[in-house]
C-alpha cells in the first residue's frame, strides 16, 4: 500500500481547516447579511428607516392599517389607537399605539414589525418607531407610542404593486430577552492548617 505523502497531507489539512473556518464564519454572518438583505430589498415586509420625508407627495393615495399583536409570556394590553389612516404617497403620517403592563412586576419588550404585501416593504418608511428600542413598563404602567412614517412616491413606479390600495403595518411584541444571570459565587471555608 503507498503511503501519502506528508507534503499532501499537509495541504489536505489545511484545505480543511480552512473550509471550516469560512462555514463558522458564514454562520456567524448570516443572519446580519439576511437582515442588510431584507432591508435593502424590502424582503419579507421589512420596513426602511429614513431620516426626513421627501421633497414630492403624490397624487395617489393608499390606507395604511395597523395591526397589533403580543407574544405569549409578555403580560400586555397592546393596540392601536386607530385602525387606520389615509395619505399620499410621500405624505408623513403618524399612528399611535398604546401599551399597557398588566403584571404585578416590571417588563421589557421588544416590537417586532413587517408590512404586507411584503413588496411594500421596500416603499415603507419610518422616521420614528418604538420597534427600536426596548420597552420597560413597571407593574400597570400605560404608555402611548408614536409612528411617524411615509410610503416612497416611487412605489407609482412598482409594476408589483400598481393595484395596492391598502398597506397593513403590523407589529408583535415580545419579551425582551434577559441577559444571563452570573453563576453565583462559592464560598470556600478556609482550611486549618495542620500542626506538625
Amino acid at each position: 500500500m503507498k503511503r501519502a505523502h506528508p507534503r499532501n497531507l499537509g495541504l489536505t489539512a489545511a484545505a480543511c481547516v480552512v473550509f471550516v473556518g469560512g462555514m463558522v464564519g458564514a454562520t456567524f454572518a448570516a443572519a446580519p447579511l439576511y437582515s442588510l438583505f431584507c432591508q435593502v430589498t424590502g424582503y419579507g415586509g421589512t420596513t426602511q428607516r429614513a431620516d426626513a420625508a421627501p421633497a414630492t407627495i403624490s397624487d395617489r393615495y393608499v390606507t395604511v392599517r395597523f395591526d397589533s399583536n403580543i407574544s405569549n409570556g409578555l403580560g400586555w394590553s397592546f393596540r392601536p389607537l386607530q385602525r387606520e389612516v389615509r395619505v399620499r404617497l410621500g405624505e408623513v403620517g403618524e399612528a399611535k399605539f398604546v401599551a399597557e403592563n398588566r403584571m404585578s412586576v416590571t417588563t421589557t419588550g421588544t416590537a417586532g414589525f413587517n408590512v404586507a404585501p411584503g413588496d411594500a416593504g421596500l416603499y415603507f418608511n419610518k422616521m420614528e418607531c418604538f420597534c427600536f428600542t426596548e420597552q420597560t413598563l413597571k407593574p400597570g404602567e400605560r404608555v402611548e407610542m408614536p409612528v411617524t412614517f411615509f410610503v416612497d412616491p416611487a412605489m407609482v413606479d412598482s409594476v408589483e404593486l400598481a393595484n395596492v390600495t391598502t398597506i397593513t403595518l403590523s407589529y408583535t411584541f415580545y419579551p425582551a430577552a434577559t441577559p444571563a444571570k452570573p453563576l453565583a459565587s462559592a464560598t470556600v471555608a478556609p482550611v486549618a492548617a495542620e500542626k506538625l
